[in-house]
């Protein structure tokens, strides 16, 4: 994990100035529209609190009632400290208030009296509290992952997917992994059918997957945490390169092919043409091919490929 540091009294939020409801994420002033962007780039949250009068500060409150779809789904854990109660109270309030914004708080915490950790002006934590910390960073990643397909689907950059529960959204080098168990068993059939092993596909490790995953537009179908297919386009010119068009085995035949295929094709250019290509031998991918437009192109070919094209209208 990549821990940032952001003490509240830098961003330099006066008292709610905005006129629109958080909820609806228009926002007027330039400190909230800093503030937007440094949560929605979070995946989770350490607040480090005191205690006032058995409550968190006016600060914490006033930063969180700032923004709303930017907390939603991510985990939320406490460090706090006070005098009796180590600021546990504060702690208490502030769940409250978190859980409504639709944060998720773990159970790990750190809880620090100031009469047991502090000497002179320095802080010197105990053992117990390294320990206590470690183990509420581990819970927070564990929380980040397992919440990861909640916030995703509601981000305003999903496209919501074509069968109950699925979204879209653009993959990037940290799906490798997935997306390398994806070509895998997709593949395998591929090579059963055109009776040869020499596709790309099945022989790339995850470095290689991470290695184009940076070149190329990659949309990926998800639904609770599973990569259920994907696609890759890439310009060349007036053409638009399509390929990796995969779909899980036990899904095919629901028209989730045909839905990212055309997802991909509303990258392309009016007037220029779209190209992909197939094994010989995949009959199904051939067959999908031709229904949605798309003819063998002229020319020699390298053996057991067709390479097709399909133009696209003005």
């Amino acid at each position: 994990m990549e821990l940032v540091l952001q003490a509240i009294g830098d961003l330099e939020l006066p008292f709610l100035d905005e006129e629109e409801h958080p909820l609806s994420g228009v926002y007027h002033q330039e400190h909230t529209r800093r503030w937007s962007r440094i949560v929605d780039g979070a995946d989770g949250f350490v607040v480090v609190t005191p205690e006032y009068n058995h409550a968190m500060p006016a600060t914490l409150k006033n930063a969180l009632d700032y923004l709303g779809p930017e907390w939603a789904w991510k985990p939320v854990g406490f460090v706090s400290y006070g005098h009796t109660s180590a600021g546990t109270r504060a702690v208490q309030h502030a769940k409250q208030v978190v859980t409504a914004l639709r944060l998720v708080p773990v159970g790990a915490t750190v809880a620090l009296r100031i009469g047991d950790v502090v000497r002179g002006d320095e802080l010197v934590p105990q053992p117990r509290h390294a320990d206590a910390a470690r183990g509420l960073l581990a819970e927070l990643v564990r929380a980040a992952h397992a919440l990861a397909p909640m916030r995703e689907r509601e981000h305003p950059a999903a496209v919501e997917g074509p069968l109950p529960g699925s979204y879209a959204r653009r993959l990037g080098p940290d799906d490798a992994a997935e997306v390398t168990v994806l070509q895998r068993c997709c593949w395998l059939e591929e090579a059963l059918v055109n009776d040869t092993l020499a596709i790309p596909a099945l022989h790339e490790s995850p470095a290689d997957v991470r290695a184009w995953l940076a070149d190329w537009d990659v949309t990926g179908l998800w639904r609770d945490g599973r990569l259920l297919g994907m696609v890759r386009t890439r310009r060349t010119g007036t053409d638009l390169h399509v390929g990796r068009l995969a779909v899980v085995p036990d899904l095919r035949g629901l028209g989730v092919g045909r839905w990212l295929l055309r997802h991909a094709e509303s990258a392309a250019e009016k007037g220029g043409r779209i190209v992909l290509s197939t094994g010989a031998a995949s009959h199904r991918n051939l067959a999908l091919y031709r229904r949605q437009g798309y003819v063998p192109l002229p020319g020699p070919q390298e053996e057991g490929v067709v390479d097709l094209a399909k133009p696209v209208a003005a």
